[in-house]
């Protein structure tokens, strides 16, 4: 058994247009900084979803991308931003079978079986649990691309210790700690 996926999530979009982008930093950009905060970036992807964006995972986007860690985006991490979120919006409209708007139990296992994981389906109703914000049996676009994100670095901590590459690793109890603290 492997250890998780080897292949990298698909890439999708093409770069936009910059004067298309630098108009949209600019509305987004409330306080003309210079730079998008995660509220900022919060309200700009909460506006005109039923469900606010999740703090969460806009705070994990932002840190992805905030090379300068000074708590937002200048424009040319923006561009990092928008191309990040518009390839997941892809990939999440591809995997919506049903253009719910939301992720079933079955459709999250088609995606990430897609990525190369392969798990069982008690642990793919686990992540429904964890990742279902409504408590509604599916999860939204952004606690699908949090779930992923949480799956992916709690994968890369993993590949640390399985260095044989078996799928099963023999670790301490502060071991584990500290690979669960390392992601948070």
């Amino acid at each position: 058994q492997e250890s998780g996926p080897k292949m990298a999530y698909p890439q999708y979009s093409a770069p936009p247009d910059q004067r298309f982008l630098w108009d949209i930093f600019r509305r987004v950009d409330k306080d003309q900084s210079g730079s998008i905060s995660e509220t900022e970036l919060q309200q700009a992807l909460s506006n005109g979803t039923w469900t606010p964006f999740n703090p969460v995972t806009v705070h994990s986007i932002i840190s992805m991308f905030d090379r300068d860690n000074k708590g937002g985006v200048n424009f040319n991490e923006f561009a990092g931003v928008w191309k990040y979120i518009n390839d997941w919006q892809n990939i999440f409209r591809t995997y919506d079978r049903d253009n719910s708007g939301f992720i079933d139990k079955e459709e999250l296992k088609q995606a990430l079986t897609g990525f190369g994981y392969r798990l069982s389906d008690q642990f793919y109703g686990a992540l429904i649990d964890k990742f279902d914000r409504q408590r509604s049996g599916q999860v939204a676009f952004d606690d699908f691309i949090q779930c992923c994100i949480v799956l992916q670095r709690l994968t890369d901590v993993f590949r640390r210790y399985d260095t044989d590459q078996d799928g099963w690793i023999l670790i301490s109890y502060e071991q584990y700690l500290s690979m669960i603290f390392s992601i948070a």
